[in-house]
C-alpha cells in the first residue's frame, strides 16, 4: 500500500498511463495559475488546509506563506491541528489569511457549516481556494454526498458569506463522459491491462477536451476551482 507521500506525489505528477492522468494534470495547472494570480507576492502569513488529507499541494503553497497548517479529523499524521467533531477549526475569528480546500466539500456532511466556518476564521482580505466536483464517480472517503452545477456551487458559496473572485471549470462534458466510461470499464478487465486501457483513454480524453471552450467548462465541467473572499461588515 502506498504511503501518503507517494499518493500525494502521484496526484501532482501523474503518469500518462494512470487512470487520472489528464484530470490531475489540469487540476495542478489551474492551482498553479491561482497561486500566480492570487497568492504569490501577497506575503500571507497563515494558510489552513481545511480537510488536508495527504496535503498534495503543500509544496506549491508553503513557499508563499509563513505558516502552512494542515487541519483534519481523527488521526492524520499530516495534520497540524485536529478539527472538532463537527468539523469546526479550533482557531480564533479572522486569524487566517488563506483557506485551502481541495476535493473536500463533496465529502462534507454540512457544506454550509464548512463554508461559514471558513468565512469565520478568514481575515477581511483573506482568500478561500476551493475545488470540488461537477461530474465525478461515487468515491466515499468515508462518505460522498454532493455534486454541483456551476450555478449551484456559486449560490452555495455566496450564501455562506463569500464574494466569488475567480471561477474555473476543468474537463468539459464530452471528455468527462469518456472519463466516466473508462472508470466503468476498468473494474471489468484484468488489472494488468489497466495501464494499457488508461493510456488509450487518457489520450482520447485529452483530445476530446479540446472540443470544449473554457467558457463552456466554466458552466459545465468535471471539477470547479473557486477563489472567493469573505464578506465582512
Amino acid at each position: 500500500m502506498e504511503n501518503n507521500r507517494e499518493a500525494g506525489y502521484k496526484r501532482i505528477y501523474p503518469k500518462i498511463y494512470e487512470p487520472r492522468f489528464y484530470y490531475f494534470l489540469q487540476l495542478r495547472k489551474v492551482i498553479e495559475l491561482i497561486i500566480k494570480n492570487h497568492i504569490k507576492g501577497k506575503n500571507y502569513p497563515k494558510l489552513v488546509d481545511y480537510g488536508c488529507g495527504n496535503t498534495p499541494y503543500k509544496p506549491f503553497f508553503e513557499k508563499h506563506v509563513n505558516e502552512y497548517i494542515g487541519a483534519d479529523l481523527g488521526v492524520n499524521t499530516n495534520a497540524t491541528i485536529q478539527l472538532k467533531p463537527e468539523g469546526q477549526i479550533p482557531l480564533e475569528n479572522e486569524s487566517v489569511d488563506v483557506i485551502l480546500s481541495t476535493q473536500v466539500l463533496e465529502h462534507v456532511d454540512n457544506p454550509h457549516l464548512y463554508l461559514t466556518e471558513s468565512a469565520r476564521v478568514l481575515k477581511k482580505e483573506g482568500r478561500l481556494i476551493i475545488t470540488t466536483h461537477g461530474y465525478w464517480m461515487y468515491h466515499p472517503d468515508p462518505q460522498d454526498f454532493w455534486r454541483w452545477t456551476s450555478a449551484g456551487l456559486k449560490k452555495t458559496i455566496v450564501e455562506a458569506g463569500f464574494e466569488i473572485v475567480d471561477f474555473t471549470g476543468i474537463i468539459g462534458r464530452s471528455a468527462m463522459g469518456l472519463q466516466l466510461f473508462q472508470d466503468g470499464i476498468l473494474p471489468k478487465i484484468p488489472k494488468f491491462l489497466w495501464p494499457v486501457l488508461s493510456l488509450v483513454m487518457q489520450v482520447a480524453i485529452m483530445i476530446f477536451d479540446q472540443t470544449s471552450s473554457q467558457t463552456s467548462r466554466n458552466n459545465d465541467a468535471c471539477t470547479f476551482i473557486v477563489v472567493a473572499k469573505p464578506v465582512k461588515k
